[in-house]
């Protein structure tokens, strides 16, 4: 249907139609802009989220817990999910926004076009109907002035009184009125045919014409008002594949949590080497008590000890103040751990843990000796450069740095060679007390609670039995003068325990908790009880102080017979 021969009468209407439109457009227009500002605003909260959740520390020391790993993956998604949202926010700018706001500067230009086309048209179809108006009037006028002169003509010409000059004069006025109305009737019929011509010129022709071209500019301007609309949309569609994939990581990161494996990587990275405390040995406290019944009178003693006494032996005499002291350290394991010293070859540490650590130093002092070797190459090359060009800088200027970093790498293998040297001992002795471990006895363990210097179990227990040295025997005994403030009571016994060998303190020890001694380096001791599994070897000072110190800090020997005795 068209605009120029239904609506050829409504101009100003579709002048307001047409601005219609175009306000339409703009109106989607900032629909569009407001939507990718949301985009916009939404990846960038995102982003604030992510970089918010993100660890602030580096990768090495990120744990590597799957349920972290995956959360860690899920957030790469999510930063990977704002930079799609993004992309919608650009795509909507240039595709949509910028392409609409284009074309409804194209169309105010057009629009105004076609409508001063059709006011020119208007314009000069009044001009014409106004000269047809003015030559109409003319030619009515002058219809009127010849009347008057024919009247004034025949009222002379039946004037009897009138002269014939005056009569010839009407005459004369007659003819030229007439005539001149016959003139003005010419050039109105002339004004009035050529109005009616561009009438129907300004009707079929011009204002169709112009009409048509709004009914164009309308119908492209809804043509890419849908053509946006559907832009707006494939925007958002070509972005779902990825969006898609960014969800599909997130449900493979969560797939990806096992809890096997962190229950492995804890046992990992925090396990000790040590074995855990064995069974506490039954403590008669009744063998003192008088039997006045007779042999089947019922009593708490065991049948072995009432055995011992028939044969007439006497059943082991029990040290309660022995038991106490191994109550109390049962309760060192959750207690304030002792503070300990922080040794370079981390003797303090547990057996597992001093491994890690030990080979995370070599680890790190073997990335150093690499950037010392790099800098010695460059170095060298740098200086055959300046040997062979002598401009380009002196040769022997570089020799300090060059015996520095030589110097710098020299220090590095040593320090490598010191820490591998350790580490072979920790794994050493590992392997050699798993062994002792499962070949030991498990009735004679006793309480393993007793603290290791760091706080932890001791880190080895294998050193009580690996190549004892031959040593001169000390004396059974020593001076008894224990010193009641300075120690628990524990070790205030009528009764000493008899010595059943020495040793040599290989490091100092500070002794800061309840039962224990404080020895400094190359002291000997006199051992009175054995390291029973738990790390600790009770020994007795050349004063007289008993107590115990941890069996990887002494060097033990052993009298023969000992256990005999």
């Amino acid at each position: 249907m068209s605009w120029g021969t239904e609506l050829w009468d409504q101009f100003d209407n579709l002048d307001k139609h047409t601005q219609w439109g175009i306000d339409f457009l703009e109106r989607y227009a900032k629909f569009v802009k407001e939507r990718l500002d949301i985009e916009q605003n939404y990846a960038k909260q995102l982003r604030n989220l992510v970089k918010k959740y993100c660890p602030k520390r580096s990768k090495d020391e990120e744990p590597k817990f799957t349920s972290c790993v995956s959360f860690y993956s899920i957030l790469n998604e999510l930063n990977d999910y704002a930079g799609q949202r993004e992309v919608v926010a650009e795509e909507m700018t240039h595709k949509v926004y910028g392409e609409l706001m284009r074309y409804s500067q194209d169309l105010k230009a057009e629009r105004k076009h076609h409508l001063q086309e059709g006011r020119k048209a208007q314009q000069y179809l009044d001009q014409c109907w106004k000269q047809m108006d003015n030559s109409k009037r003319k030619f009515e006028r002058e219809c009127k002035e010849a009347e008057k002169s024919q009247l004034s003509y025949e009222k002379l010409d039946n004037d009897i009184n009138a002269t014939k000059s005056e009569v010839e004069k009407a005459k004369a006025q007659f003819y030229l009125r007439t005539h001149t109305a016959d003139e003005s009737k010419n050039e109105y019929a002339a004004q009035l045919q050529n109005f009616n011509g561009e009438q129907w010129k300004h009707f079929n022709n011009a204002i169709p014409h112009i009409f048509k071209n709004l009914q164009d500019m309308d119908e492209r301007r809804t043509v890419k008002l849908g053509e946006t609309y559907r832009s707006f949309a494939e925007v958002e569609r070509r972005v779902i594949p990825i969006v898609s994939k960014c969800l599909d990581g997130m449900v493979s990161a969560a797939k990806a949590v096992n809890e096997r494996k962190d229950s492995a990587i804890v046992v990992e990275s925090f396990k000790s080497g040590f074995e855990p405390p064995g069974d506490f040995p039954f403590e008669d406290f009744s063998q003192n008590l008088s039997r006045t019944g007779s042999d089947g009178t019922i009593s708490n003693t065991p049948k072995g000890d009432r055995d011992k006494e028939k044969d007439g032996g006497s059943a082991p005499r029990s040290d309660p103040k022995h038991a106490v002291s191994r109550s109390k350290n049962k309760l060192w394991l959750f207690g304030k751990k002792p503070k300990a010293p922080s040794l370079e070859d981390y003797s303090h540490l547990p057996p597992e843990q001093r491994r890690k650590r030990l080979q995370q130093r070599i680890d790190e002092l073997n990335k150093e000796l690499q950037k010392e070797m790099d800098q010695r190459d460059a170095l060298n090359k740098m200086k055959d450069v300046y040997e062979k060009n002598p401009q380009m800088g002196d040769p022997s200027s570089l020799q300090p740095k060059i015996s520095e970093t030589i110097c710098n790498m020299e220090k590095l293998r040593s320090e490598i060679h010191k820490n591998e040297t350790w580490l072979s001992e920790v794994e050493g002795k590992q392997s050699s007390r798993g062994d002792r471990r499962h070949s030991a006895d498990n009735h004679h363990h006793t309480p393993q609670g007793r603290e290791s210097p760091e706080g932890s179990y001791t880190d080895d227990t294998s050193q009580e039995h690996h190549t004892p040295r031959q040593r001169p025997s000390p004396s059974k005994t020593g001076p008894q003068n224990p010193d009641p403030h300075e120690f628990d009571d524990e070790f205030d016994d009528d009764d000493p325990l008899p010595v059943i060998g020495h040793c040599k303190a290989l490091y100092s020890f500070d002794g800061q908790n309840e039962g224990t001694l404080v020895i400094a380096e190359d002291e000997v001791l006199y051992i009175i009880e054995e390291d029973k599994g738990d790390g600790w070897t009770r020994a007795r000072k050349q004063s007289g102080e008993e107590g115990y110190v941890p069996t990887s800090y002494v060097d033990i020997t052993l009298e023969k017979n000992s256990k005999g005795s």
